[in-house]
């Protein structure tokens, strides 16, 4: 049977949002387990948040797949970053064209 791969762009960059990304993360390497592997998550982190504390120990400690990409846009102000992730997140789409995108 050929099943056709779904591709997911999951976007964090706060706190709650890795809270919330840990639980959807889980659940797709639990259906691939079932499933033999039929959607692909690609984790993208805004970067609005760049201090240890405030995003990679995340990763550690939860055990949970660092991002593919980093737009690095933090240290600005809001206005600023949220014009800026948008320009990245946009590119992003365009390069993973992804099937869903979980914000």
């Amino acid at each position: 049977m050929n099943h056709k791969l779904i591709r997911i762009l999951t976007v964090v960059g706060a706190r709650p949002q890795f809270i919330k990304a840990i639980a959807m993360s889980r659940a797709i390497a639990e259906y691939n387990q079932e499933h033999q592997q039929q959607i692909e998550e690609i984790i993208i982190h805004t970067g609005q948040h760049y201090d240890y504390s405030m995003s990679d120990v995340f990763y550690e400690e939860l055990k949970i797949q660092k991002p593919a990409e980093n737009l690095n846009i933090g240290n600005a102000t809001h206005g600023e970053m949220t014009g800026r992730m948008i320009i990245a997140l946009e590119e992003k789409i365009n390069d993973y064209k992804p099937d869903y995108v979980l914000l």
